[in-house]
């Protein structure tokens, strides 16, 4: 009885989770949490191509402004991109951010893939 109990028990937190992510797998960068093939992915510079993404959509009022407590804190500039690189993968990935709205494939991917690389300072 205590085994059924347990499997029920996993089952509703699977669903659960599942049911949480925002949006979905594929397409326009919503939830999902799906594997990135970083050997598709151009090479990305953190001054060209990941700053803008995030000083756009992360370094902004209420969210990861100077400041900020929320989560790792403020993401204004490299050091704290690179500080907080694996909570943003985290995040970014599942699609639980940005908070508000989301950021597309190619944007997703960038982020992944630049952090994947070793995030470095280009």
């Amino acid at each position: 009885m205590k085994n059924i109990y347990c499997i029920s028990c996993i089952a509703v937190i699977i669903l659960f989770t599942i049911s949480c992510s925002k949006g979905s797998s594929t397409g326009g960068g919503g939830g999902g949490g799906t594997a990135v093939d970083c050997n598709t992915v151009a090479n990305k510079a953190f001054t060209a191509d990941i700053n803008p993404i995030i000083q756009g959509r992360c370094n902004v009022a209420g969210c990861h402004a100077s400041g900020s407590t929320n989560g790792p804190g403020p993401l204004t500039n490299y050091a704290q991109v690179f500080a907080a690189r694996s909570l943003i993968r985290t995040s970014v990935s599942s699609g639980s951010m940005p908070k508000n709205g989301t950021l597309t494939a190619d944007q997703k991917n960038s982020i992944i893939c630049w952090i994947d690389g070793g995030a470095p300072n280009n």
